[in-house]
């Protein structure tokens, strides 16, 4: 796993910096977006897969002090903590737009767990009227009754690992579902009156291109109205990078990945989805994943669990030239030291980063980016602008939207999008 960045200290109370927030209240900046999200961290896995860099465990890494069965209450901790730093802070009150669920497997919980950590996030902020409210699923971690008692306690819609619908794929990334069981959970769901999206991923050691074909198209079989496709990237300290470093396995190519994302977009947009962003389709606008929409512009959201990281924009307008834009903060990443630090009534954070107005604005231009709305050009410094010709005639760019003043990768564009960013924020 990636070790956590470095920054400057968190203070025990976990308290923001004095000037996110306003006396009386908050004097919003203009344009600010309302949208408040929360992410709840699981870090369980029953196995731990191969490819995987993640901040999860399996029980035999855990050790003393962390435990499944306590998982949910030491949560619920860092949630009352998380309330009270924000109203110290005197952000505007905003209720939670979106909640996701993630891991690890959220579902090696109990049901009732995870309607427990939602109970704590209602509790202490509100949902918003029609809140998207996502938990992450491994096929073989769900029935019908978790689905069903997920549903009944606010879940709106699930994310399933499919990652691939071939047997000997599955099995060099050490997955434990069997095919034959992503139809049963995506109808599982369904009947439980939940959003259902697939998770899969291209460029597995040995995959061929009617292999990745074959899980394209099982995917669409169901009927699922959103699919991520993510090409494997091999992090440094995974069981697969030293696999890949002995020559027990090889990476595909380039061009081979190129080759399985344009066969993606073909047989998906041919499925009636929509590409959203780089590596997300959806069939309509209400079956994106609003949670991730939020990451990519820039909202504010609070990560809750081992590892987790948060991000808190400047609220009010700053005496004298502003300094800072927003604060970054992360976690500790062991379950132990997590729960430790919580029962003694500290944060649980490990370090922060106070971001200045030409850091946000960079990322701000690098995620905006990979959205299907493009980016508006009048973000791009002057250097930026002088690229998009040149982005253009090389059909990284869409010309037509150029005219019109937003930056839109093409098909090509996606595939070189870090080509691209790199342009568009120089100079």
């Amino acid at each position: 796993m990636p070790a956590l960045p470095d920054g400057e200290r968190v203070p025990d109370d976990g308290a923001l910096p004095a000037w996110v927030g306003h006396p009386g209240g908050g004097v919003p900046v203009a344009g600010r977006s309302s949208a408040f999200g929360v992410y709840l961290h699981v870090p369980f896995c029953s196995v731990r897969c191969g490819y995987c860099d993640f901040n999860t465990y399996t029980a035999s890494e855990l050790g003393g002090g962390a435990s499944q069965a306590s998982y949910a209450t030491t949560a619920l901790r860092e949630i009352d903590l998380a309330a009270g730093v924000l109203r110290d802070a005197h952000l505007p009150e905003r209720e939670v737009t979106t909640v996701f669920v993630g891991g690890g497997t959220p579902t090696m919980l109990p049901a009732g767990d995870l309607a427990r950590m939602l109970d704590g996030v209602r509790g202490a902020w509100g949902l918003a009227s029609g809140a998207e409210v996502t938990t992450e699923a491994n096929p073989d971690s769900v029935s019908p009754e978790s689905l069903a008692e997920l549903a009944a306690a606010g879940f709106t819609r699930v994310s399933f690992g499919m990652q691939s619908a071939v047997p000997h794929v599955l099995a060099t990334l050490e997955r434990t579902h069997e095919p034959e069981r992503i139809p049963d959970v995506v109808r599982w769901a369904r009947d439980a009156g939940l959003k259902v999206s697939l998770d899969l991923i291209y460029g597995t050691p040995g995959e061929s291109l009617d292999d990745w074909r074959t899980s394209l198209e099982t995917a669409l079989a169901t009927g699922v109205d959103h699919v991520s496709a993510y090409a494997l990237v091999v992090e440094q300290g995974t069981k697969m990078a030293a696999q890949v470093r002995r020559g027990q396995i090889a990476l595909p190519s380039d061009d081979d990945q190129a080759t399985k994302y344009e066969l993606a977009d073909e047989l998906l947009t041919a499925a009636g989805l929509t590409w959203y962003e780089v590596s997300n389709w959806a069939r309509t606008d209400d079956d994106r994943c609003r949670h991730n929409l939020a990451y990519w512009r820039g909202d504010d959201w609070w990560g809750v669990g081992p590892g987790a990281h948060s991000y808190v924009a400047a609220t009010a307008e700053q005496d004298g030239p502003v300094e800072h834009a927003g604060v970054r903060w992360w976690n500790v990443k062991h379950p132990r030291r997590y729960a430790a630090l919580l029962e003694d009534g500290r944060s649980p954070g490990a370090g922060r980063e106070l971001l200045t107005p030409d850091e946000a604005h960079l990322e701000r231009v690098m995620l905006g980016v990979r959205l299907r709305e493009g980016l508006d050009l009048a973000l791009l410094s002057a250097g930026g602008r002088h690229a998009v010709a040149g982005l253009v005639a090389s059909g990284l760019l869409d010309g037509r939207a150029a005219v019109t003043g937003r930056a839109l990768l093409t098909l090509r564009g996606r595939l070189l999008a870090d080509t691209v960013v790199r342009a568009l924020t120089q100079g």
